[in-house]
């Protein structure tokens, strides 16, 4: 690698001049702060050329630069919104970054209302308090704002429902084109308050059928979701590339196991007991993931397209992927027989499930056999019946079974019949990974799991010991499957198994996790750390008065541990109001992130824990695989200079990134759930109140999700105070109480598939169920009773 000048800046003293100008900055601006002259002038050049073509920064008008998910000091904006007091909003016209795009409060000089919506300006901008202003200096040629909706009839016009379910207002079509009734379209915002009116500009079919509703959330997100030419032709490439030297461990039973539908196989386990002496009753274990980093290389169009994604998005339907499906879903996914590239973390576990020791190495594997979980625990609980399902675990996944229309691979040689021969490859005693053989038992051949599986488990109890004793989060929260047929439409919705299998799997992955970031830190190497910070205390003030509502004392003096709330949780037993304590305490958690600091990790109550075991769809785990590469002298593709001075900048894009799939992900199963509930508009549901606000309170079909609101305006005449404390709305009348974690039976009265929405009301309400309420299949419904105001007080701190 060549050698930067003396006098060129790193990375992140480029951005952090470019954030702290008070005008434009430019190359020469950059060159003059930094004293460059000469030759550096040109290293400074192809310096902000790489940096934006990773993503770091862009440029703005007059070739000045800006942080990438910034805002130029001057740029061209367009008007999105003009609110009721006539606030114009913006957002910046060009906008590339992964980050959601900023929303600009405009400060217009002279005549309010002279912009609106779709107008252009050329605007100064400026950080004030926590947002973004901007002066407007030119009004340009007008353009327009796009809005993603379904088109529907009511009375002899068209109105167009957003699929963002926080837009409230429904907007008047001017010109439909040849838009019908029912159509998901693309339309464009015009005109001004308070005639703003909808244009269709393009068709995207029907939203109702399959796939539709993941297609939505990849538009509305800006997910990229199709790979430039120049990346796929370079994975293709990069594919042949021949192994070279290392590690041997293909004599070794490792096995994946992973759910029944997974397309792509990160990481493969094995274990032993340890022969060393020294480590009596011990073990020895090696957690094998794919070598992402010998093929991904720092700075290629590869790295750069999956910097740019920065994860995996998964959908019911379909996987966006981080890395195209040459590398994601084949070279790079450890499949049974295949001899594949990975990065082995070779680990000494201690009889009470201690780690002792740790090394790191290049190695060829080849795993025996691709295991569903179901098949896996199943196997094992032909040897230790009754020990397969348990409670939920913090940080935990779930399980799939195989859907419908999914596409698993063919039963392998060796899958049932006689034992393999003397001297056979157990990678053909490999398995189908989804259907359970005649008889109910496991299609594991006997001698993997005498191999390989009961010494997994064996050596998972030690490890079970060490996190017990370790006393992580424990939260009984699980998650939602959504199972589809063979069309791809919506057979099932219902919450996800939990398997000691899945348990199982999350230990050792957590295990090398953790030597991972040790084995960095012990050679100063850079981390990307997986950060949990504890509760702040404000959350921790609002948790105690909350618990005070149910006569349950919570000392805000003690050292806050995770075992904190387990005891607490204890306490509470199985009570009715348990559900809604365990909300609360969810929310009083702070949100995990990634950061070159270590601040660690609360949740699972350990001091250093980086992401390593999953880098075909975290772009964090393969800035650690290069990190432990460079370190420790295993090869090519280890971390740059470059990537080494821009981690806090490359932790904040990934973080942002991953809250951005998550909310893709949520969204979208919001939408199936919805679809689901489509057909049980009017029918009574049991429920359970997820939270409580002054306009209203939440609720969740228990059983299948999805969030819903009751409006303020269904619940009668009685008037309702939010008590801030117990966060409940109580009635002044009656005393009735509304608050989260109840229990109670509603009416379904809409369900939205397009915007994942639901409303509910009470089994009495005077607001009965209308056609307005119902899902809006043929793009026809008639208008609705319109809410009363609403008859909340609000009590509370000041």
């Amino acid at each position: 690698m060549a050698k930067k000048p003396a006098g060129l800046p790193t990375r992140q003293q480029i951005l952090d001049f470019i954030s702290a100008s008070d005008q434009p900055a430019g190359k020469r601006e950059i060159a003059r702060a930094f004293g460059l002259k000469g030759n550096e002038k040109i290293a400074l050049k192809h310096l902000l050329r790489d940096m934006g073509d990773e993503g770091l920064i862009d440029s703005a008008p007059g070739r000045a630069f800006h942080k990438m998910g910034g805002v130029p000091k001057v740029t061209v904006l367009r008007v999105t919104d003009v609110d009721e007091s006539g606030q114009v909003w913006a957002v910046p016209e060009r906008w590339e970054a992964e980050a959601p795009e900023p929303r600009l409060r405009l400060l217009e000089r002279g005549r309010r209302g002279a912009l609106g919506v779709g107008d252009r300006v050329l605007a100064r901008t400026e950080e004030r308090g926590n947002g973004i202003v901007a002066h407007p200096m030119k009004k340009l040629l007008k353009g327009s704002e796009l809005v993603l909706g379904v088109l529907h009839a009511e009375g002899k016009g068209l109105w167009l429902r957003p699929v963002e379910k926080k837009e409230r207002r429904e907007l008047p079509v001017s010109d439909a084109g040849k838009a019908e009734p029912g159509d998901l379209v693309l339309a464009e915002k015009t005109g001004r308050p308070p005639r703003i009116t909808a244009r269709v500009t393009d068709i995207l079919g029907d939203p109702f059928a399959p796939r539709s509703f993941s297609l939505i959330a990849i538009h509305k997100h800006g997910i990229p979701h199709e790979f430039p030419d120049a990346v796929v032709e370079e994975a293709e490439r990069v594919a042949k590339r021949d192994l070279g030297a290392r590690e041997d461990l293909t004599h070794l039973p490792i096995v994946a196991i992973d759910p029944a539908d997974a397309r792509d196989h990160d990481d493969a386990v094995w274990a032993a007991p340890d022969d060393d002496l020294a480590n009596a009753g011990g073990w020895k274990a090696i957690v094998a993931i794919a070598d992402v980093s010998f093929y991904v290389r720092p700075g290629s169009a590869l790295d750069k397209e999956a910097r740019k994604r920065g994860n995996s998005v998964y959908f019911p339907d379909r996987v966006v992927p981080m890395l195209p499906e040459e590398l994601s879903a084949d070279i790079c996914s450890l499949k049974a027989g295949k001899d594949r590239a990975a990065l082995a973390c070779h680990l000494t576990i201690a009889k009470d499930g201690q780690l002792k020791a740790w090394r790191f190495t290049r190695a060829r594997i080849r795993v025996a056999a691709n295991i569903a979980y179901e098949d896996a625990q199943a196997a094992m609980d032909q040897i230790l019946p009754g020990t397969g399902r348990g409670a939920s675990e913090a940080g935990g996944g779930g399980s799939e079974t195989c859907r419908a229309g999914g596409e698993p691979p063919p039963p392998l040689a060796g899958a049932s019949g006689p034992p393999p021969r003397a001297g056979e490859d157990l990678a053909e005693v490999a398995s189908s990974p989804c259907a359970l053989s005649d008889d109910d038992l496991a299609p594991v051949h006997p001698d993997l799991v005498e191999q390989a599986l009961k010494p997994l488990w064996a050596c998972w109890r030690a490890l079970l010991k060490a996190r017990e004793k370790r006393e992580p989060l424990e939260l009984d929260l699980p998650e939602r499957r959504v199972e589809l047929d063979e069309k791809g439409r919506i057979a099932s919705v219902a919450p996800r198994e939990r398997l000691d299998a899945h348990k199982l799997i999350e230990d050792y992955m957590i295990a090398a996790n953790v030597a991972a970031a040790k084995a960095l830190e012990a050679k100063n190497a850079p981390v990307m750390y997986r950060v949990h910070e504890a509760p702040s205390r404000e959350k921790l003030v609002a948790l105690k008065d909350y618990l005070e509502t149910f006569e349950i004392a919570f000392a805000l003096g003690q050292v806050i541990r995770p075992a904190t709330f387990n005891r607490l949780l204890e306490r509470v037993g199985e009570s009715d109001s348990r559900p809604e304590i365990m909300e609360q305490v969810l929310r009083t958690q702070t949100q995990a992130y990634y950061a070159p600091e270590n601040h660690g990790h609360f949740g699972l109550a350990l001091g250093s824990y980086g992401h390593f075991t999953s880098p075909i769809r975290r772009y964090a785990d393969l800035v650690v695989h290069r990190s432990l590469v460079r370190a420790y002298g295993l090869g090519e593709g280890g971390l740059s200079d470059d990537e080494a001075s821009s981690m806090s900048v490359t932790g904040e894009l990934i973080s942002s990134l991953e809250r951005r799939a998550m909310e893709a992900e949520r969204e979208t199963i919001d939408r199936y759930v919805a679809a689901y509930l489509a057909d049980r508009v009017g029918q009574i549901v049991r429920c359970r109140i997820s939270g409580v606000q002054p306009f209203g309170f939440f609720a969740t079909v228990e059983g299948l999700g999805g969030d819903g609101l009751v409006p303020a305006a269904t619940l009668g005449g009685e008037y309702f105070r939010y008590d801030e404390a117990s966060q409940g709305l109580i009635g002044d009348d009656t005393g009735t109480t509304f608050k989260p974690g109840q229990r109670l039976d509603l009416r379904l009265a809409e369900a939205n598939p397009v915007s994942g929405a639901l409303r509910f009301e009470l089994p009495d309400s005077e607001a009965a169920t209308s056609p307005r309420s119902g899902p809006i299949r043929d793009g026809k419904r008639t208008q609705g009773r319109r809410g009363r105001p609403s008859n909340i007080r609000h009590r509370g701190r000041r």
